[in-house]
């Protein structure tokens, strides 16, 4: 028995959420039971009530709901809610015609209080009433929800890969982490699957509807076969009792089908911002006092014609003006004068003396910005910008090996607004502009037509792109286009010049931090390291040059261990730099190809390799003929191993990888030149291009 008591205990987790796991079996059970069993009218009053307070209560979510994810499970409480006033339909309809001789509370008191108090006991009226209510949720309400559901699904689907898109290029430029693409990538396919599930719900709801229509016939013609013919009703009585019951019934159940259909097109026909649907419709109507101004003289003319309702239209008039100078009055802002406070020193004498504090220090990093990016780059205004060039610094310390500096940040009155500069040292490396507000819709290369906008280039990659409202931002992901912010095309064009000048911001200072940094990990490694057998400035120069040709220095013990190893017996740095490379031969090969499959590179022939040793040894540069052919041929083979997929490398012997390195990558920054010792013994090569038969 204690055995038994302890398989049946259940934890925590499982007891708070049993009766949520049970809701949905026993909501089918009770549709199933109204189906079959008769119910009497007291229970029917209930789920009428219940039924009731549901369909406010969806409203009232959807209402109340910023974004459409979160209220995912719509679609299915959609079914579930129609099932249901269809099973009481069925319950209401036995009971009806069952009992409906006995009088008009036959079917319970919701249902005689619909057909009397709302239409007044007339069932003339009652019938108008319930065919207008089936004609709105039918016509208008259903069939636009339908609508907006279908295009948003088409819509939805169709921007998926330009969404996807932007996720890889966010978390490329290290704005975003693993984990918060992966939660990106999970909304963008829960979004897809919300719409195509909404696209299939609201056909229930039609469906509905026309069952409301064909039951309140069924119930009619029925009622009067078993008024007159069973129970021997006169025919004005018999129609007159289950005609108020049927409308009674039809109404109970049209109304919260009415509210249900409402909610689903709240759902279909919002935009996901930070307001839920009240205050959108609020603050977007009633935010321009000119709109105000203008309907008041609209509506005061009206009000002077003779023989309209002035008293309403100058009420109304009257209300309108009122709240357009209530609007106007918080839009204007004393604003407040500068004050000029001069250093109590330069009030007495009028003159300072210049001392080394006025020496400024130019920054290893820095940023201007006009005045309207200033609120991206403003802390008390919870800058944007500022969170993701913090997430770029640490990606980029993550997988390069070294912290890059601090980006300092000022304004510039000087510059145009919406312009900002990237400094290195105090020499632009990089600028742009940025539109807060706006979004840059960037051609891949694949994007379908075109967009209305201001044309401009991505300022990180040089591809085509336009500013484009935020109101296109769904049209063009859907056409194909990678759609980002202002504040992420700064971040992405501030994280490729970092990549690009690493080797220029790996200063001794850094240098001398990432030894510590590695002495207090493993302190037996670097003792006696500097400057007892390499110097700090061979160090630094030596972990410069793997940088400034992409390589990370990560792993500082093998890089150490190589020099401990080789510094006694060679001191020039570019020497020291080729056997850190090959020692390092692993992580290079697995950085341009990644897995374990084929490699595909770009080669020499056998007569050019000989004719660069022949060079080489001999101690002069390459002629100038030659060097351009070969420039020409690799600039060739780049764009055939792009058009392959395949990385931008040229494999070569060892004794020629730094010579072809520093002369090709001059001209073509984006061309890996590795060493034949540097790949990685256990993968097949395959030559996709050989430069040669250049004699």
């Amino acid at each position: 028995m204690a055995n038994l008591a302890a398989l049946l205990r259940l934890p925590d987790n499982v007891k708070q959420t049993q009766w949520q796991v049970l809701a949905g079996p026993v909501l089918i059970l009770l549709i199933l039971s109204m189906m079959v069993l008769p119910l009497p009218p007291f229970v029917l009053d209930l789920l009428f009530t219940f039924n009731i307070a549901l369909s406010i209560m969806v409203l009232l979510v959807a209402m109340f709901t910023q974004r459409t994810l979160e209220f995912a499970a719509f679609p299915t409480i959609l079914l579930f809610s129609t099932l249901l006033r269809l099973s009481l339909n069925v319950a209401s309809t036995r009971i009806i015609l069952l009992e409906g001789h006995t009088g008009a509370a036959a079917a319970g008191r919701v249902v005689e209080a619909f057909g009397h108090f709302l239409v007044g006991g007339n069932f003339a009226i009652g019938i108008v009433v319930f065919i207008i209510l089936v004609i709105i949720n039918f016509m208008v309400i259903t069939k636009g929800a339908g609508r907006i559901a279908e295009v948003g699904a088409r819509f939805v689907l169709d921007g998926m890969p330009g969404k996807q898109m932007a996720i890889d290029a966010d978390l490329n430029a290290g704005i975003i982490g693993e984990e918060e693409a992966k939660n990106r990538r999970s909304e963008v396919t829960q979004e897809a699957d919300f719409y195509g599930s909404m696209d299939g719900a609201s056909k229930f709801v039609r469906g509905d509807a026309i069952a409301g229509i064909m039951i309140m016939v069924i119930n009619l013609i029925g009622g009067l076969l078993v008024g007159v013919v069973q129970h021997g009703l006169p025919f004005s009585d018999a129609a007159r009792s289950y005609t108020l019951l049927t409308i009674g019934d039809g109404l109970v159940a049209q109304i919260p089908a009415l509210v249900i259909s409402t909610a689903a097109g709240v759902i279909v026909t919002r935009v996901s911002t930070e307001q839920d649907v009240g205050e959108q419709m609020v603050t977007q109507l009633f935010n321009n006092p000119r709109v105000m101004l203008l309907s008041a003289g609209v509506l005061g003319l009206l009000g002077l014609v003779p023989g309209m309702p002035n008293l309403v239209f100058l009420l109304f008039t009257a209300g309108l003006l009122g709240l357009a100078w209530y609007m106007r009055g918080k839009q204007i802002k004393p604003q407040a004068v500068p004050q000029v406070i001069k250093p109590a020193g330069e009030a007495a004498s009028g003159a300072v003396e210049a001392s080394w504090t006025d020496v400024q220090l130019e920054d290893s990093l820095g940023m201007e910005v006009g005045y309207r990016l200033i609120p991206m780059v403003d802390h008390q205004q919870n800058g944007e910008l500022l969170g993701r060039i913090r997430s770029i610094r640490k990606k980029f310390a993550q997988e390069m090996g070294f912290l890059p500096p601090v980006v300092h940040i000022r304004d510039n009155m000087d510059m145009p607004p919406a312009r900002y500069r990237i400094l290195m040292k105090g020499v632009e490396i990089g600028s742009g502009d940025a539109y807060p507000g706006r979004w840059m819709a960037i051609n891949p290369g694949t994007a379908a037509g075109s967009l209305p906008g201001e044309p401009t280039v991505d300022p990180a990659f040089g591809l085509a792109a336009v500013w484009i409202d935020s109101a296109l931002k769904e049209q063009a992901q859907t056409q194909g286009f990678t759609v980002v912010e202002a504040s992420t095309v700064v971040a992405t064009h501030l994280n490729h010049l970092i990549g690009q000048y690493a080797s220029e911001l790996f200063g001794r200072q850094e240098a001398q931090q990432l030894l510590d940094r590695v002495s207090s990990e493993v302190p037996k490694l670097t003792e006696d390291l500097v400057p007892g057998v390499v110097t700090l400035t061979t160090l630094h120069k030596v972990l410069q040059n793997l940088l400034s040709e992409r390589v990370a220095i990560r792993d500082m013990r093998t890089i150490i261990e190589t020099l401990a190893e080789h510094a006694p017996v060679q001191s020039d740095a570019q020497e020291l730099t080729s056997v850190v490379r090959v020692a390092l031969g692993r992580a290079i090969t697995q950085q341009w190809f990644p897995g374990h499959g084929e490699v595909q590179v770009i080669g020499l022939d056998t007569t050019l390799e000989r004719l660069l040793l022949q060079a080489m040894q001999g101690g002069g540069g390459l002629e100038p003929g030659l060097a351009e052919r070969l420039l020409d041929q690799t600039s060739q083979a780049l764009q055939r191993q792009e058009s392959l997929g395949a990385p931008p490398v040229l494999l070569v012997n060892h004794p020629l990888r730094a010579l072809l390195s520093r002369f090709l990558r001059r001209n073509l920054p984006q061309l890996a030149v590795l060493s034949n010792l540097e790949l990685s013994d256990n993968r097949q090569i395959r030559m996709t291009a050989t430069l040669g038969g250049l004699e």
